[in-house]
């Protein structure tokens, strides 16, 4: 086991955004019978220090591997590009004016006529956004858009937070 090889290369996976779902839960589902801290109860201090730390990076792994957004922002990070910090990447003020529009029809769903539908509506716009980002993504990423792939991300990452606020929304209306 080396953690310093990146998660692609631990899980014996191709590095690339189009990971194969049911591949990554084999790899890690291997993974974790060879190296799970409970095999390595009987060595030494050092071997389940060690157990625990290649546990740990391989959840770490799993869980980037496993999320679209996550995986695109770690493919960049091994390209040097941080999107989690400030960006040069400018958005276009069209989607900037877009994501506005999408969060005010949000807030004003609760007092829509049918709240349930309109927010079931509104997730689906953005499910389907997201969709395409992705593979918008994919194809900068495979074509060595790096720019053009951080710029994604952005976007991405904005329309992973509206959706994570409509789910909030849904569950506050259907709570009262």
């Amino acid at each position: 086991m080396d953690i310093t090889r990146n998660y692609f290369e631990f899980l014996g996976l191709p590095v690339s955004f189009d990971v194969d779902q049911a591949r990554l839960s084999e790899r890690y589902r291997d993974l974790q019978k060879q190296i799970h801290p409970d095999r390595h109860s009987h060595q030494s201090d050092r071997e389940q220090r060690l157990a625990v730390q290649y546990t740990a990076y391989l959840n770490e792994a799993l869980t980037t591997l496993k999320s679209p957004l996550k995986r695109a922002q770690y493919l960049l990070s091994l390209k040097g590009i941080d999107t989690l910090s400030d960006s040069r990447a400018q958005l276009d003020p069209m989607f900037l004016m877009e994501q506005m529009e999408l969060r005010e029809r949000a807030a004003d769903a609760v007092d829509h006529d049918d709240p349930e539908a309109e927010l079931e509506a509104l997730q689906a716009h953005v499910d389907a956004e997201f969709k395409a980002l992705q593979v918008a993504f994919a194809g900068s990423w495979d074509s060595k858009q790096f720019e053009q792939a951080e710029v994604l991300v952005r976007k991405m990452q904005f329309i992973c937070k509206l959706h994570s606020d409509i789910e909030a929304l849904e569950d506050r209306l259907f709570d009262d």
